[in-house]
């Protein structure tokens, strides 16, 4: 075991990995303690494992830079075999696109030994955009992780429904291995899955275990915007992913008994921000890809419960599908070959 390990899951990231590498190879104030770093490629089609090959063959080995690949498509498949890999008692999480400041590693171990009941905490989050963004993002910052929530580190209170996202987080290896499940519903392969929001499926399960989780704005990253993520089609899509996944959240927060009461008052209420975003903004969101993306949001919270448990129902019939023809073929493999003599 060591103090703390670097994850940085990739997909098809050989032209964005050698920027995050370069400020991990510039990070201050780490000699107190000792650090690893795992790239997990998650089935990459570039030249990912050739870049990390190449930067290997230079690499501090104080340090040491550790490739791992997972064929398993998906962000919280590539976090879970992170979780897998690393050696650390801390896990910081950086995707691709993530440029931390020089103290990033170091503000994180620290925060850890000052907070020993945090079992999870997340960075402040700057926009670094190739384009001007739209003069009303702030509204929808967040959706791409952009978060700045002061400058003072607080705990997320559970009651005010709101998280820290994958992106600069920090996790204790062994909480998330005890609270976190192997398979979340919100796993999933990309958007084309119509889902997100894995990332805080995993950290409510880590807070309903009684940990505390918490934002730390001494940890400083740059999130890489470029042009085609501030398109109009392209925050639509990911509202709408978010949108869908709202309510498997709502239900990990909830006790069993509380289900049944709930459900219905989530769906009436979702339905009523809906229709009142509708008469006051449905018109400006024909022309205003923030309204738009909002709109989107909204409307796909509503339809969230029905879209689930009907990805449930088919995914359920497809391993049922699997498991029966795995025992055909189980069969087929013990019948007793016949028409030969003893």
């Amino acid at each position: 075991m060591i103090d703390f390990t670097v994850a940085i899951p990739t997909y098809n990231g050989a032209t964005r990995l050698p920027k995050v590498l370069e400020r991990l190879l510039t990070q201050i104030d780490t000699k107190h303690f000792s650090w690893e770093i795992i790239v997990v490629d998650n089935n990459s089609e570039d030249n990912t494992a050739k870049v990390v090959r190449e930067y290997q063959a230079n690499w501090p080995q104080v340090y040491p830079l550790k490739y791992v690949f997972e064929a398993e498509p998906g962000a919280a498949f590539a976090r879970n075999r992170a979780v897998e890999e690393a050696r650390g008692k801390l896990i910081g999480f950086l995707d691709d696109d993530n440029l931390p400041e020089p103290d990033w590693v170091a503000a994180a171990y620290e925060f850890a030994q000052a907070h020993p009941e945090a079992g999870a905490y997340g960075s402040q989050i700057h926009g670094l955009f190739e384009v001007e963004p739209p003069h009303n993002f702030n509204r929808i910052a967040s959706l791409l992780a952009i978060i700045q929530r002061g400058q003072t580190a607080h705990r997320y209170e559970p009651r005010q429904k709101m998280l820290p996202p994958g992106a600069g987080l920090v996790v204790r290896r062994q909480v998330w291995r005890l609270s976190v499940p192997k398979h979340l519903v919100l796993n999933n392969k990309g958007k084309e899955a119509g889902l997100a929001s894995e990332d805080l499926e995993a950290l409510l399960y880590i807070q309903k275990a009684g940990w505390e989780i918490w934002y730390n704005p001494n940890m400083q990253i740059y999130h890489d915007i470029p042009r085609w993520r501030l398109e109009k089609n392209y925050l639509i899509s990911l509202a709408r992913c978010i949108g869908l996944s709202r309510h498997q959240l709502r239900m990990v927060r909830l006790k069993n008994w509380q289900k049944p009461f709930l459900i219905p008052i989530y769906f009436v209420n979702d339905l009523r921000r809906l229709i009142m975003y509708w008469i006051k903004s449905g018109g400006v969101a024909k022309k205003d890809a923030i309204a738009a993306c909002e709109l989107e949001l909204l409307r796909c919270s509503v339809i969230s419960p029905f879209f689930l448990c009907k990805k449930q129902y088919l995914d359920s019939k497809t391993a049922s599908k699997i498991t029966k023809k795995k025992l055909a073929d189980l069969q087929m493999k013990e019948q007793p070959v016949s028409g030969k003599s003893r």
